[in-house]
């Protein structure tokens, strides 16, 4: 179970990161990093004008035990000149007492000392950095805005191809149903002019112009067999009596 949620955290991490990532702009994480860089600076230096108030304070503190020093040294010599030894053996104790808290000072007033000089240097380095760092900050977010800059051209100019390129599409599609189109007038008149398409609507149910359409081309072959017989010397047979014919020439006979 614990390592299920350690999976998990570690899953929602790398989401949040990769989010973060897609999120972060150069020239604003570069400005983010300079403000943090002066930053760190600001404290550096508080903490140098801390060690050196205090290493300042301690040195005061030292030269005026150093001058009660002096001053017991004279107080000493005035009271043995006045017959008091006791007072200038008291003035020569308070003078080493004053000493000895000199010297506890010593060790202290050395590492301040350092502490001091360590924070200089880091400082200086820092402000070298600081330095080198603005100056590459704009160089790189110059690049990056010009980079933007093509980029965003770039685009605009894709899209006015893929803009042109759907018109030509577009224009090549209507080119083809227009050559359909014309192709297909185009057949109709030919089918038109040949006749093929002439009987399109016409009435088939007419028999009666069927029939005489029919006695029309039987008659034309009788005809045209006959000439041909003619022609051959064969004899046409004869013709059909008329009706009534006969019937006339019987009664026209004598008896």
């Amino acid at each position: 179970m614990t390592s299920f949620f350690h999976r998990a955290k570690d899953i929602a991490n790398a989401k949040a990161n990769k989010a973060l990532n897609a999120a972060e702009k150069p020239d604003e994480m570069l400005d983010y990093s300079y403000e943090q860089m002066l930053e760190q600076i600001t404290k550096i230096r508080k903490a140098l004008v801390t060690v050196a108030a205090s290493r300042k304070q301690l040195e005061m503190q030292e030269d005026q035990l150093r001058h009660s020093q002096d001053t017991l040294t004279q107080q000493a010599q005035q009271a043995l000149t006045a017959g008091r030894e006791d007072l200038a053996r008291e003035a020569l104790s308070r003078k080493q007492v004053a000493q000895q808290q000199i010297d506890g000072m010593e060790p202290q007033h050395q590492q301040l000392v350092e502490q001091q000089d360590k924070l200089s240097q880091t400082l200086q380095a820092l402000q070298t950095r600081v330095n080198q760092f603005r100056t590459q900050k704009e160089t790189m977010k110059a690049q990056y805005a010009a980079s933007t800059a093509v980029s965003a051209v770039d685009s605009q100019v894709a899209g006015i191809s893929d803009t042109f390129n759907g018109s030509a599409a577009a224009l090549q599609r209507a080119q083809d149903k227009i050559a359909a189109a014309q192709a297909h007038a185009g057949a109709l008149d030919e089918l038109l002019e040949s006749g093929v398409l002439d009987d399109v609507g016409a009435d088939h149910g007419d028999d009666i112009q069927k029939e005489l359409d029919q006695i029309g081309a039987g008659s034309s072959v009788d005809a045209e067999l006959a000439a041909m017989k003619a022609q051959a010397g064969l004899s046409a047979p004869p013709a059909p009596a008329a009706l009534g014919t006969g019937d006339q020439g019987t009664a026209d006979q004598p008896s």
